[in-house]
């Protein structure tokens, strides 16, 4: 059974809410970059109240998700990644308490989260992963959806 992996693309003070991932070990070609914010379903959660979830554990805010704007499947994760277009609703932005803040040993090969807020115009700048949904993002940028 595929893992479901549920993401919110944030609009927040005139940009994109992104988890700055550096110092990442456990994959020596790319220790710096950026990621839409999300993780796993968890069971009983509709898709909607995972990306809520995963936003309050990663970024300490309240967001509203608005539509689903991209669905993949990655074979490589084997699962199925849906992203939310989220409207920003309230708290302090970087408040996150989520596991990868904890200090918790699993988490020592990925390196430190820190979240950021990217200018929508420098979204292609950036190594934003994975690469298939930064090209949808920055198209989507340009064309005046997002």
């Amino acid at each position: 059974m595929k893992r479901i992996r549920v993401a919110g693309i944030i609009l927040i003070n005139g940009g994109i809410a992104l988890m700055h991932r550096k110092d990442v070990l456990k994959n020596p070609n790319m220790s710096e970059y950026y990621t839409i914010p999300g993780g796993g379903l968890e069971e009983g959660e509709s898709f909607e109240e995972g990306v809520k979830r995963e936003i309050k554990e990663e970024f300490g805010i309240d967001v509203k998700p608005e539509k689903l704007l991209y669905e993949q499947e990655s074979k490589k994760f084997n699962q199925i990644e849906k992203y939310y277009l989220c409207k920003y609703e309230n708290g302090i932005f970087g408040t996150g308490t989520g596991p990868e803040f904890s200090g918790d040993s699993k988490y020592i090969d990925s390196g430190r989260y820190i979240p950021e807020i990217v200018k929508k115009e420098d979204i292609q700048n950036i190594m934003l992963m994975p690469p298939e949904i930064k090209e949808k993002l920055i198209e989507d940028i340009k064309n005046g959806r997002i």
